[in-house]
């Protein structure tokens, strides 16, 4: 969304050089200390081999950092289950822009003295202060885990399932969709076999430490994918399986550029509960602009990847393109979701920020703004500040 632009001049601060070591990772207390620059797979990994788990996994893991993850408050598939950056955050080291050092949180579990000043700091997308170490909290590794896929007719019949089947006590690592128009530009582009008649699939994990946990959790989707339309229900037996699976919802962004060379791409986010009514508005707007909008994401957390597909070199494809970026944030804020579950805010969707917030919420960000940078010297004019 353009948050690490210099749009306004300026110097960019790089931290992946001199400030990616992991400090310490404290087994005792499961927590690791990390400099910003830390790529967020080399983190995953060292706990990992010491039997811990840091979950938040943005599909950029192999090489965004985790200061990047806390700048954007990342997501990720597995927040289904395990949240995103924010829910792992226990501590923030930061620079202000006076110079001033300060330390927001503590390394203990539970904290209420003052105010949630890292809370404040995540997600501010560079805005309020330079982020120079991280605390984060981590959890045991799960022993097992299971890949599943649901087949179902149509994408109605899969946002249906998505939300139904959670509250009948499934609880997924991961539950990513494919559209109708992903699964066909699937198979037109990328020749990936997926059924004739898959209108709708549902993609994730579940895992466990023990093996009936995994057991219980595959017959509570099973039967909730069935009971909400689903035509087949597929479990991987190996590792080979279980990444055939996942290869669909891995190359669906690639295979869309069928529809348009130019993607403009938004991650709304709205309640599980309203994903059939948020996509159906979506494709009713895509109608209205004849637009291909082909989706996908994280269904189990309500965050849809929207892409409305134009052709480039086509002025007025372009401006209905944008036409249709604004008709589909109202829709999201009417459904009670937001402009972003992921992305930020930056520049491309600072100008949305009013459908989104009233004056007064927004005069409440800049007094914030003002109160950490009052000369506006930290990434200014982002986010609609």
């Amino acid at each position: 969304t353009g948050g690490a632009l210099p749009s306004s001049g300026g110097i960019v601060l790089a931290m992946e050089k001199h400030m990616n070591n992991i400090l310490e990772i404290d087994v005792k207390n499961m927590v690791a200390v990390v400099q910003p620059g830390v790529v967020n797979m080399d983190l995953q990994k060292a706990v990992e081999e010491v039997g811990l788990f840091y979950p938040p996994d943005p599909a950029s893991q192999d090489y965004s950092t985790i200061g990047g993850n806390v700048s954007e408050n990342a997501g990720g598939m597995r927040a289904a289950k395990y949240g995103i950056t924010k829910d792992y955050i226990m501590a923030l080291r930061a620079v202000l822009p006076n110079g001033d050092i300060i330390q927001a949180g503590k390394k203990t579990i539970k904290d209420v003295a003052g105010y949630n000043i890292a809370g404040i700091l995540t997600a501010s997308e560079g805005t309020l202060a330079i982020i120079t170490e991280i605390t984060l909290k981590l959890i045991a590794k799960p022993k097992y885990k299971q890949t599943y896929m649901g087949i179902f007719p149509d994408v109605n019949s899969a946002m249906n399932a998505v939300f139904k089947s959670l509250s009948s006590g499934a609880n997924p690592v991961a539950m990513e969709f494919l559209d109708a128009l992903v699964i066909k530009a699937l198979k037109e582009k990328l020749n990936i076999n997926l059924p004739n008649h898959a209108g709708g699939i549902l993609v994730g994990d579940v895992d466990g430490n023990l093996e009936d946990e995994i057991d219980y959790q595959l017959e509570v989707l099973k039967n909730s994918f069935k009971e909400n339309g689903a035509t087949d229900f597929i479990v991987a037996d190996t590792n080979k399986e279980a990444q055939e699976l996942w290869y669909a919802r891995r190359n669906a962004s690639p295979s869309i550029t069928i529809y348009g060379n130019k993607k403009l791409n938004e991650d709304i986010s709205v309640p599980r509960s309203k994903l059939p009514e948020a996509l159906e508005g979506i494709y009713t707007i895509g109608k209205k602009y004849g637009l291909k909008i082909p989706c996908f994401g994280h269904a189990g957390d309500g965050n849809i990847h929207v892409n409305i597909m134009v052709n480039q070199e086509n002025k007025k494809e372009l401006e209905d393109g944008y036409k249709a970026v604004e008709e589909i944030f109202k829709l999201v804020v009417n459904l009670e979701g937001t402009l972003s579950g992921e992305h930020g805010i930056g520049l491309s969707k600072a100008p949305y920020m009013h459908l989104a917030f009233s004056e007064g919420e927004m005069e409440l960000f800049r007094s914030i703004k003002k109160a950490f940078d009052p000369n506006n010297i930290l990434n200014p004019y982002k986010m609609g500040l």
